[in-house]
């Protein structure tokens, strides 16, 4: 099933709740950062859980996670909007780490010092932007620690990735549930404990429980309104003009060096990892 976010709201009126299969996605943009086994999951939980705070932007709204941590996959950054259309990007995507106990190691690979920065573009003269530090580099804690201490909404967040025997993904996924105003902590706090003994949500998925179905087992006990479906799919906005802007505003100094030390440009975009190829005749034209 095409991957998709379900976001609901209790009929108490008490908490809201979203949860997201981002299986394909997830895989798509691995496949082409390249990542390595442990890269794939510490950026498939990023995918995740922008994908999840992305359902509550609207209209051209847009956000952007990014994670700069001491460990060797540097910087991690995902883009979003309201439509459910997800980028991104590794600025090392091999990790070179072994397994720890079982588990991938994406603490480790993310660092243990560093930041999460929140960037928002909500229409207005300037865009939003937070940053706090990483508490565990497991990136859901992270995320929900930003929810709930920067943004002052107590939030739980889970996102996973799990990957075959191949080292392929598997499955990807996740859940936020967030306490309304006036935000009762304990709301949150009591649906932690409860949650201990739910199965984690990639094994959902590859049982064939979607987002809805998972949903019903979080917030157990708790009747919903299902407020919005929306598809989640990977899109990269890049284009050749978009490039060809990007080449003119370097100057005809570095123009002219591309011109005469390479023959031309070979310009591969960070996100999608396409590329684009200029001939001299095309740069020249692009000197001012």
């Amino acid at each position: 099933m095409q991957d998709h976010l379900v976001r609901v709201v209790t009929e108490d009126g008490q908490l809201r709740a979203a949860a997201a299969d981002t299986t394909e996605l997830v895989r798509e943009i691995c496949r082409r950062q390249q990542a390595d086994l442990t890269a794939k999951v510490a950026l498939g939980r990023l995918l995740t859980g922008a994908a999840l705070m992305g359902c509550l932007l609207k209209g051209n709204q847009r956000l952007a996670l990014m994670i700069e941590g001491n460990g060797p996959l540097g910087r991690l950054m995902v883009e979003t909007d309201a439509t459910g259309s997800i980028r991104g990007k590794l600025q090392n995507p091999v990790a070179g780490l072994p397994p720890r106990e079982d588990h991938f190691d994406v603490a480790g690979a993310i660092g243990h010092a560093g930041f999460l920065h929140v960037i928002k573009d909500l229409g207005l003269k300037k865009p939003y932007s937070s940053m706090v530090q990483l508490q565990s580099s497991e990136i859901g804690e992270d995320l929900a620690w930003y929810l709930t201490h920067s943004e002052q909404v107590p939030s739980c967040v889970a996102v996973g990735v799990e990957l075959d025997a191949q080292g392929e993904v598997a499955a990807a996924g996740g859940f936020l549930v967030q306490a309304l105003p006036p935000g009762d902590p304990e709301k949150i706090v009591g649906l932690e404990e409860s949650l201990l003994n739910l199965a984690p949500t990639t094994s959902l998925l590859r049982q064939g429980i979607g987002p809805a179905e998972i949903l019903r087992q979080v917030l157990s006990g708790h009747q919903f309104t299902m407020q919005q479906e929306t598809e989640l799919i990977f899109n990269c906005p890049c284009n050749r003009q978009q490039i060809s802007d990007m080449l003119s505003g370097l100057g005809n100094a570095e123009l002219d060096s591309m011109i005469l030390e390479q023959a031309g440009a070979e310009v591969c975009c960070d996100y999608c990892c396409e590329g684009y190829s200029f001939t001299e005749e095309e740069l020249t034209s692009l000197r001012s």
